[in-house]
């Protein structure tokens, strides 16, 4: 066969697994970036993608957690959550990059694709499973808990226990948990336009109940309440920002959203800049009122600590019932901007063959990924039902962890491998902000004990498993190589 014969189409090319990275230019023109989205249709404007963001990020992580950080530094919390966003910015950085100039629905994976290859995308993705799919489930529990205290607030009357918790905390079953994974299932088949909409009308309403709670506490405020402002010193404020760094997360499902999203390139970067600054400002707001009304020690370890607060300083019980309904709405809007990332991450593992072909089919009729998400739904409901998730927190923590400092060594490889890719935005103090970021994800991985290494290596062999039986033998790449995947849109 001479060097100009083309090869035959039944013995295509086949790539090495260890060489199959898919360039940013290939997955855009798969993606239909350029032109309108692989069946999934543009309807996302900047505003809503915002909201989208705060959706995803604000619910149990000030509603509940606020008093856990403050219970570690005090009324210095406020620097802890100041401290916890600048270590956070230096990922979202290199996500606004990377969102900005592959704005494609993988985010994560789609990122390490193109830098590390595909056996560590299949991880990548792996890893965003088992974040997505047990923070769902764990913040469903979590609406079913104030669910049952709004109903006690509006009427004297909770659901039986039987059918609000799982067999590990007493009930047979936690239905409001599966209801609500339903509800977000619901919404996101009939379209992301409706999603996108709702999602904004919650994340304002939350916004609006944590603005009026800041009302409350500050007509309270007490400047005593705030010494000794840093009583356990610079390590309590350190501890209190490891807990609240965690309050923060979900910035990263506003890259999910790139195929269906106008102008992604500019949009995608200012959406999650524009909500981490969102989210900061207000949970140092939420922070400083609540300790400034009743004092540290009233606030720490306090679940219900806004409901308190309202409580004390109104002097009704109807604060609560307030409280718990902002929560609802908050921890609601968080199902449903997570189940959204989830469906694309394991649509974009479809459209390259590295799941079954189900979850890339999008429905003409709504352009979304309708089997897709209702097989989300239904595997996220189960835990949600019946499983402790408590066993797993901390192999979710460091599978998150793994994925971000995953982003941040993509746009160091990107930055060499790719320099003439357009970049909408650039990440500042390049090379300091990403190395410092993966930096402070080892940090925490180093933290969370040699127990929860031990899991995550055999999370990760398991997965490594899957993707020798499946993954490598499907792959799309591997059967049609980067020299043979056509064209590329102009200006990709």
């Amino acid at each position: 066969m001479s060097p100009s014969t083309p090869r035959p189409p039944s013995a295509p090319a086949r790539t090495a697994p260890s060489r199959r990275i898919k360039s940013p230019q290939r997955l855009i023109a798969e993606s239909g970036t350029d032109l309108e989205g692989h069946g999934l249709k543009r309807t996302m404007g900047l505003f809503q993608l915002v909201c989208f963001g705060v959706g995803a990020i604000v619910g149990t992580g000030i509603f509940v957690g606020l008093s856990d950080s403050v219970a570690k530094a005090g009324p210095a919390v406020v620097v802890s959550f100041v401290l916890a966003a600048v270590t956070c910015v230096f990922t979202a950085f290199s996500f606004a990059e990377l969102g900005g100039a592959i704005p494609v629905s993988g985010s994560s994976y789609s990122f390490a694709y193109a830098s590390l290859g595909e056996r560590s995308a299949f991880l990548v993705g792996w890893c965003l499973l088992l974040e997505y799919g047990v923070s769902v489930s764990a913040v469903a529990v979590g609406w079913s808990q104030y669910l049952n205290e709004l109903l006690d607030s509006l009427t004297g009357w909770q659901l039986p226990a039987a059918l609000s918790a799982g067999p590990g905390e007493g009930g047979a079953v936690n239905l409001p948990a599966v209801i609500v994974i339903l509800l977000a299932a619901t919404l996101l088949v009939r379209g992301v336009r409706e999603s996108a909409r709702a999602t904004a009308a919650m994340a304002v309403l939350k916004i609006g109940i944590l603005l009026v709670f800041c009302a409350v506490g500050f007509s309270a405020f007490q400047d005593g309440h705030l010494s000794p402002f840093a009583g356990s010193g610079l390590g309590g404020i350190t501890a209190g920002a490891s807990v609240a760094f965690f309050s923060y997360i979900g910035f990263d499902a506003i890259t999910t959203a790139g195929e269906e999203v106008k102008d992604p390139r500019r949009n995608v970067p200012i959406a999650i800049l524009v909500c981490i600054g969102i989210v900061t400002l207000l949970y140092c707001a939420v922070a400083l009122s609540a300790i400034g009304a009743l004092g540290a020690d009233e606030v720490a370890g306090r679940p219900a600590a806004l409901s308190l607060v309202v409580d004390r300083v109104t002097g009704s019980s109807a604060g609560g019932g307030v409280i718990a309904f902002g929560a609802v709405v908050a921890i609601a809007s968080v199902v449903l901007a997570v189940m959204y990332g989830q469906t694309r991450i394991l649509m974009s593992m479809s459209r390259d063959g590295l799941v079954p072909q189900v979850f890339e089919r999008v429905s003409p009729k709504t352009a979304t990924p309708v089997a897709n998400t209702w097989i989300v739904a239904a595997v996220f409901a189960v835990p949600a039902a019946f499983a402790p998730l408590d066993v797993v927190v901390n192999l979710t923590t460091i599978g998150t962890l793994a994925v971000m400092a995953v982003v941040n060594l993509a746009v160091l490889v990107l930055r060499r491998r790719a320099r003439d890719l357009p970049r909408s935005f650039r990440v500042p103090f390049f090379p300091v902000s990403p190395l410092l970021g993966i930096g402070f994800c080892l940090y925490l991985i180093w933290g969370t004990g040699w127990r929860t290494w031990l899991q995550f290596a055999v999370f990760l062999g398991a997965g490594a498993l899957l993707y020798a039986v499946y993954g490598r033998r499907n792959s799309r790449l591997a059967a049609a190589p980067e020299e043979t995947a056509g064209p590329v849109p102009p200006g990709a």
